[in-house]
């Protein structure tokens, strides 16, 4: 769903050349989204050089899990793996619905315009989750890297178990 097709109550009601901007920038990420096996344009830009938090400190004993993989399949079963060893609910199709949804399945995706990203803090990652969110619900044992997909999923997954009770039960922005 493109964010023209947004109820009013939710689309951004910017001026015309804005929205026209937003549309160029979001059709420029079109050849990165074509060259992922979904076809299909997404609210949230790529940023290719944007920069990875930095590690927080921990003094946590548990050792981080490295990301396996290469593709949206291979993450999403890690993440369910680590979800399962920390209780988090949600199921495969549950993520993958939702990671389409939020950034056709890239995970340097960063949504530059939104109300968050003006407020300074913008979405990353797989599943679109803000900095303050990321650090609240990360999940002990993956990465501090937002957009480290599996620390990415796990996160917003530990994120919708206490909010909606599943990713499951995530049906749009959240």
């Amino acid at each position: 769903m493109s964010a023209f097709a947004l109820p009013a109550r939710r689309r951004d009601r910017g001026s015309k050349a804005t929205r026209l901007t937003r549309a160029l920038a979001i059709a420029g990420t079109g050849a990165a989204v074509l060259a992922m096996p979904v076809l299909g344009a997404t609210s949230a830009s790529a940023a290719p050089g944007a920069p990875a938090a930095a590690p927080a400190a921990t003094t946590s004993t548990v050792s981080t899990v490295k990301t396996r993989g290469t593709t949206l399949d291979s993450w999403i079963r890690q993440s369910l793996e680590v979800m399962a060893q920390h209780g988090i609910p949600g199921t495969y199709n549950g993520i993958y619905r939702n990671v389409m949804r939020e950034s056709s399945g890239n995970p340097r995706a960063i949504n530059l315009w939104d109300s968050n990203a003006r407020a300074g803090i913008p979405s990353k990652g797989l599943l679109q989750v803000i900095d303050p969110t990321f650090a609240t619900y990360h999940v002990p044992g993956t990465s501090y890297d937002p957009y480290d997909p599996v620390a990415n999923i796990t996160a917003a997954c530990n994120y919708a178990a206490h909010r909606y009770g599943s990713i499951d039960n995530v049906n749009s922005a959240y």
